[in-house]
């Protein structure tokens, strides 16, 4: 698809207008970062043994859901339980959320912990940050950051560096917050895949390579932004987060899936009561093209000639457009539910993988508060920057998937499609 081609040209051309230094644009980094993405994409789904251990991932989200029905079920009985549910009611009554859904944020959370304190996933994460160290000539601190971020939330991976933050630079600070908003946490990752399941080809396995691919998008989009005038911040030598024992590790996991369930909880209730309230407002006026106004159409004709450029047809752009905007307005979570129920018949598959790369991050409003809050904690002293950076961080991080979603635009579909899913 040459357009979506067009469409990598047309966002770091938006990049090289808003650049605060165009003289020093990184051109070179851009070609390197569009090139790391491909091959990400070539290798993760081109090589057949890698796409083969990549497509069983969507394993893990039935073994995943089958292990939280197993707590959820004792803990909540037949309301934890959609299985039994159905048992005593008519029917197949639909999954409640909050008791059958969510809970699988609180396992990986403590699986992940788990992987970490074992140093198997710190074993993962530093060698992608030896690739973007290498590759992109990035600061040990700030490459290990941007690796991280793909596997840990936007709030946990800065915790690895906390004593560089203090002596970063601009840049480095907007890489890494890019970063935070261009990936998603593997704990929420996996209930993304639990929504598409049925809805689209290897779902868990697609996002996770939209999360990958993101990581240099990230990066590039950042020093295009704000260009790097001085020396790269030095590599530290062990990461600065670490637990006490493979039981502090599985207790402390849990208790942080505990608070992002919540918070996820709260946000929804919020996001999905503001909605409401909007289009009930825009309800108040005369219908446009035969259909009442709503955020969705409106966010839908705002976004559509960005998601056109990435490679989605014209006629499904409004569409593909729509859960853009919901996700940056409100929440990727909300997007990802909005994604999930349209129907198989009402969009193109290849336009649903595009719209799935270009939904997985974190980058909308309500991340804002989240990340600065967050940050501020890890590194007071530079509360000011982060503030400072947050709408730049929050336009890097929306472009930076809008990259990824080009990339599988602009490759052909075979290569994403498979059994499975």
């Amino acid at each position: 698809n040459a357009r979506a081609l067009l469409g990598i040209l047309l966002i770091y051309g938006v990049c090289w207008v808003l650049s605060e230094k165009r003289k020093l644009f990184p051109f070179r980094l851009i070609i390197g970062a569009t090139i790391m993405q491909f091959v990400f994409a070539l290798i993760l789904f081109g090589i057949p043994f890698v796409r083969a251990i990549l497509f069983k991932a969507n394993d893990v989200v039935d073994g995943l859901q089958n292990a939280t029905r197993a707590g959820t079920s004792f803990v909540f009985g037949y309301v934890g339980d959609n299985v039994a549910a159905q048992q005593l009611m008519d029917g197949s009554p639909p999954p409640l959320f909050f008791f059958q859904i969510l809970p699988i944020v609180i396992v990986v959370a403590a699986l992940s912990a788990i992987l970490w304190h074992w140093r198997i996933l710190q074993w993962v994460t530093n060698g992608f940050a030896y690739i973007f160290q290498r590759a992109m000539g990035l600061g040990g601190a700030t490459s290990l950051a941007v690796s991280a971020n793909v596997f840990m939330g936007m709030t946990e991976a800065p915790v690895l560096i906390r004593p560089y933050i203090k002596g970063m630079t601009r840049s480095e600070l907007l890489i890494m917050m890019t970063a935070g908003f261009a990936t998603i946490a593997g704990s929420v990752l996996v209930v993304y895949g639990a929504f598409l399941e049925g809805k689209m080809d290897n779902p868990l396995a697609q996002l996770l390579t939209a999360s990958i691919m993101a990581a240099p998008a990230a990066v590039a989009v950042a020093l295009c932004l704000i260009p790097e005038t001085t020396p790269a911040t030095e590599r530290m030598k062990e990461p600065d987060f670490s637990y006490s024992s493979t039981m502090d590790a599985f207790s402390t996991g849990a208790s942080d899936g505990l608070k992002i369930v919540l918070n996820i909880a709260t946000m929804l209730i919020a996001a999905l009561a503001l909605l409401w309230l909007v289009n009930a407002g825009l309800g108040a006026f005369p219908d446009v093209a035969g259909a009442p106004l709503s955020i969705e159409r409106i966010l839908g004709w705002i976004f559509a000639p960005l998601m056109y450029m990435i490679g989605v047809p014209m006629g499904e752009a409004a569409q593909s457009g729509s859960l853009m905007g919901v996700k940056t307005v409100l929440t990727e979570f909300v997007a990802f539910l909005q994604l999930a129920e349209v129907p198989q018949d009402a969009m193109d598959p290849r336009t649903r993988i595009i719209t799935a790369h270009a939904i997985c991050g974190f980058a909308n409003f309500g991340s804002m508060g989240i990340l600065i809050g967050g940050l501020s904690i890890v590194e007071p002293a530079r509360r000011d920057d982060f503030l400072a950076l947050a709408w730049r961080t929050l336009l890097a991080g929306t472009l930076a998937t809008c990259l990824s979603g080009a990339v599988v635009g602009a490759l052909p579909y075979q290569l994403f499609a498979g059994v499975g899913g």
